[in-house]
């Protein structure tokens, strides 16, 4: 059939042959290697999220399983597999672009309702079947909802800790990041690491509960805590990581290799005592907290960025619960320094966005700019200013 305008170039599955526009993804081949491995593990559906390990809002290539697995790269959705269906869900920003990029081997549920994904799978899997997700990949809450949804009605919630969207992936899987990981100077901190990590320690002195151990798994928390800062995930100063700080040492969960000489030795000046960070394999952590929890122990976490598959590991009497850690806490809160930098930052950024409103006056008329032009221009006149580490998200251009 002849392609529609490219405004409204969408998908259309109810002709034959179906129209696909040029945006689409063929995912016949993914679909047809992930329903094999499913079937040696015997899950009837599988559950593929858009987040990572850390609950990060925006994520790195390396964790698009989404978006491989169906073509979509919206930042928000959910996808659902069975031996012979597909679908994803995904809220009213995402329709159209769902339309433009998912093939017809997938329905779109034009919403995100963990009820909605609960009642598809009821019909979509018989009785007795096994519905499984990789618990390392959901918050805790997200857990809770999907158990809610199946509780009752004969299916298995099944945890697997082998990433089925992984092993079908493959080695066309991007690395991991190598990029080196940095101290930020303190003349945009305002306290040292050491300074952070005591008035955590003193916060958990003061909890009725006395927790032993703060457990942090958000990306920007253990960045914070330490003064440091990478770029593993596009548009954000973060690096992939967890920490274990007790009340007498302090475990980052972190590639040692990619730690600038100067992070290490910043990390290693307090050694041995109790300001001594001890650095861990990333993977190791999961090990390492089961090994903690085996003690006399209670750990402190931040259920918004704790998976279900790191809160599973300790025993629920020596769990303190609360939405977001101490550490989260302490971040929100600016201090005088952090303020300055701020207030720095801001009007710096003012003197590029008033460049780039004169330079649009100069050249619009003229007929020579577009949208896509313009958001570059900006983000060069950024760039060129003092301590810039790029924008903050993809510039938003639009005009008209």
């Amino acid at each position: 059939p002849p392609a529609p305008s490219t405004r409204n170039d969408i998908r259309d599955c109810s002709t034959d042959p179906p129209y696909l526009p040029p945006t689409a993804t063929n995912t016949t081949a993914g679909l047809a290697v992930l329903r094999d491995i499913m079937q040696t593990h015997g899950v009837h559906a599988y559950i593929v999220p858009s987040t990572d390990a850390h609950m990060s809002e925006y994520i790195s290539e390396r964790d698009a399983r989404l978006g491989w697995l169906t073509g979509f790269t919206g930042s928000a959705g959910t996808a659902v597999v069975t031996q012979d269906k597909a679908a994803l869900w995904t809220d009213s920003r995402y329709w159209t672009q769902a339309e433009r990029e998912l093939d017809c081997n997938w329905e779109l549920q034009r919403t995100t309702s963990i009820e909605s994904i609960g009642m598809w799978i009821l019909k979509a899997v018989p009785e007795e079947g096994n519905v499984s997700l990789d618990p390392f990949l959901f918050s805790v809450d997200t857990w809770n909802s999907y158990r809610r949804a199946l509780h009752g009605s004969g299916r298995t919630l099944l945890p697997l800790e082998t990433n089925l969207v992984d092993q079908a992936w493959g080695d066309q899987r991007p690395l991991p990041s190598s990029s080196e990981i940095y101290s930020l100077p303190a003349e945009f901190t305002g306290s040292s690491w050491q300074e952070k990590v005591a008035g955590i320690r003193q916060r958990m002195e003061q909890h009725v509960r006395r927790p032993t151990a703060v457990l942090l798994s958000g990306l920007e928390e253990t960045a914070w805590l330490f003064n440091l800062r990478g770029d593993d995930i596009p548009y954000n100063p973060v690096f992939y990581s967890y920490t274990l700080l007790t009340s007498k040492n302090i475990s980052l969960f972190v590639e040692e290799s990619r730690l600038s000489a100067a992070a290490r030795d910043s990390l290693r000046s307090g050694c041995p005592g109790p300001l001594c960070v001890e650095l861990q394999e990333y993977g190791q952590v999961s090990a390492h907290l089961r090994r903690y929890a085996q003690d006399n122990v209670t750990v402190w976490l931040g259920t918004e960025y704790t998976t279900y598959g790191l809160y599973g590991i300790i025993p629920q009497e020596k769990l303190l619960e609360e939405n977001y850690s101490p550490v989260m806490m302490a971040k929100a809160v600016k201090n005088a320094h952090e303020q300055e930098m701020l207030r720095a930052a801001h009007v710096r950024d003012a003197v590029a966005v008033i460049q780039y409103l004169l330079w649009l006056q100069k050249t619009v008329p003229q007929g020579q700019v577009d949208e896509f032009s313009g958001a570059r221009h900006i983000d060069a006149l950024r760039w060129a200013q003092e301590h810039s580490r790029g924008p903050s998200f993809q510039s938003i251009s639009a005009s008209g």
